[in-house]
């Protein structure tokens, strides 16, 4: 156990030369690869039965190129980290989320009165409702990247409740990917991975519903738990010294006072975004949201728009500080129906996000060159875990130059064939799991995997959703813990967390989740469930 936990920044460049040397020890090898159409869309998918041993390609001086490209091939969440960090710092100047903090807490120690509510702990009904919300974002549409801009909003509320930045990230970004491994119609994990496998798209629903239930319930039940033990005695808390920025910072922030005031460049924004809204209101008078495999039309920007005038103008009439968070709601509401209609990713997020930093700053009365610096900072702020996501990327290019991720999987496949079923399910799960530490995206490893393991569980007997539970559990847990993740290290750095402390906060957690995966395979073995 180190004394001191290295900088992040050592240990990914470490796991960088690990894998160089990997290259040197195991053989090159490569499956021939086939484009398929996989729910309308062209997936790269491995050809069975057509490993063949090519020439090794050992990695020397690549461990120093590898950042360039893993910051190339990140381009699209490190520019999305930097915009989110700019756009909130030109929020934050506001003292908005100041102030709405500042109003829910009050809010919430009003809520104590109530007998029912104090025996429960009003906290403890917060936070069970933010992690019940994030998790269904994260089985239902495959919440990852969003949760960044998250933890920028509920890290501060975290510490004004007498908590840590740890409680803030698990609340959003844990409470997130434990959805996202209980995925129920992630379109990413389970709608590729059984198209690939060709079994019904988002088929087996019942059982999955009882796996995202009960890890959920575990996610909750430990979130709770560390947030009790933190708030009763700080000290414990891994990240106690660490949080000493965030605790100087609201402190400082409820010192300085709050000047309620609504300029004219306020009511100017509500009235220019109000335009724009109804523009796209006509323009786009429904919205069809796609879940899984249905959808449902709505007149989703009709709503929004009429919302925003009634919201807007109440919220103005109190102060412009509620008119920025309520920018801030809207572009939430934005987010779920791009994201849910319109299949946003990150650039139109990142896009939406600095709309929204750049109208706040405009609403209190900054100037152009006054966002500009504000922006400037934010990003300056958060540069360190942007430039992380980009070295951790290059681990992957590393594996990839060398050679050696196919030999890897050629060899698991040939040392499962004696193996019973149950063992050659639980190596499956377990080598999903492993491979997910080094390749972190779920499509790409669904169109490497699961052309051999839906074939595998043939041989073996079981049932190929079987072995898509075991992609999905496999690809989700270690999500939250492997550093080649530039989403985990997006979070992390947002919230001044070290990821060596991260690590040896929640191997434990992470590792309880995998063991419950596995038990929630295993009935799938034996017992005969619906579309299973």
């Amino acid at each position: 156990m180190f004394k001191k936990i290295p900088h992040t920044f050592t240990i990914v460049f470490f796991l960088i030369l690990m894998a160089a040397v990997l290259t040197w020890i195991v053989p090159g090898g490569s499956f021939s690869r086939e484009v398929i159409d996989v729910n309308g869309s062209q997936r790269e998918v491995v050809v069975n039965n057509s490993f063949h041993y090519v020439d090794s390609n050992p990695q020397t001086w690549q461990i120093f190129s590898s950042f360039f490209n893993g910051f190339v091939d990140k381009a699209d969440i490190i520019v999305f980290i930097l915009m989110v960090g700019g756009a909130f710092w030109i929020l934050n100047n506001s003292k908005s989320i100041d102030v709405g903090v500042g109003a829910f807490l009050r809010k919430v120690k009003k809520l104590q009165k109530y007998k029912l509510l104090k025996s429960l702990g009003v906290d403890n009904i917060i936070f069970t409702a933010i992690i019940l919300l994030f998790s269904v974002f994260g089985a239902v549409f495959g919440m990852s990247e969003e949760t960044i801009a998250f933890v920028v909003i509920f890290v501060p509320l975290a510490i004004s409740m007498g908590y840590d930045s740890i409680v803030g990230v698990c609340i959003c970004y844990v409470a997130a990917h434990v959805g996202f491994a209980g995925a129920v119609l992630n379109p990413f994990t389970i709608g590729i991975a059984q198209g690939i496998a060709q079994v019904p798209i988002f088929s087996g629903l019942e059982y999955r519903l009882i796996c995202w239930t009960v890890l959920t319930l575990v996610c909750i039940a430990f979130v709770l738990w560390y947030a009790h033990r933190v708030k009763k005695t700080p000290e414990k808390s891994p990240v106690y010294k660490l949080d000493s920025y965030w605790r100087d910072r609201v402190e400082a922030q409820s010192q300085e006072g709050v000047v309620y005031y609504t300029p004219k460049s306020a009511w100017i924004v509500w009235g220019f975004l109000l335009v724009v809204m109804a523009y796209y209101a006509v323009l786009y008078p429904t919205t069809e949201i796609t879940v899984g495999g249905g959808s449902v039309v709505l007149p989703l920007l009709p709503i929004f728009s009429v919302l925003f005038l009634v919201l807007g103008f109440f919220s103005l009439r109190k102060s412009v500080h509620f008119f920025v968070l309520n920018l801030l709601f809207f572009t939430i509401l934005y987010l779920v129906a791009g994201v849910l209609g319109y299949g946003w990713y990150v650039m139109e997020i990142s896009a939406l996000f600095l709309a929204m930093g750049v109208f706040s700053g405009i609403a209190v009365g900054e100037n152009a060159d006054g966002i500009v610096k504000l922006f400037l900072e934010g990003a300056k702020d958060i540069m360190n875990a942007a430039l992380v996501v980009g070295l951790a990327s290059g681990i992957i290019f590393i594996l990839k130059d060398g050679m050696v991720i196919d030999t890897l999987l050629y060899g698991l496949t040939c040392s499962l064939a004696s193996l019973g079923e149950v063992a050659s399910v639980g190596v499956m799960y377990v080598f999903q799991t492993a491979l997910n530490i080094i390749m972190p995206s779920g499509s790409a490893k669904a169109a490497l995997t699961m052309p051999i393991m839906s074939q595998f569980a043939d041989l073996i007997n079981v049932s190929r959703q079987t072995a898509v539970l075991a992609f999905q559990f496999g690809d989700g847990f270690t999500n939250m813990l492997t550093p080649t993740s530039g989403v985990l290290i997006g979070c992390l750095g947002i919230a001044k967390i070290p990821y060596g402390v991260w690590v040896k906060w929640a191997w434990k957690f992470i590792l309880a989740l995998i063991v419950i995966g596995f038990l929630l395979i295993l009935p799938t073995v034996f017992i005969s469930f619906p579309d299973f």
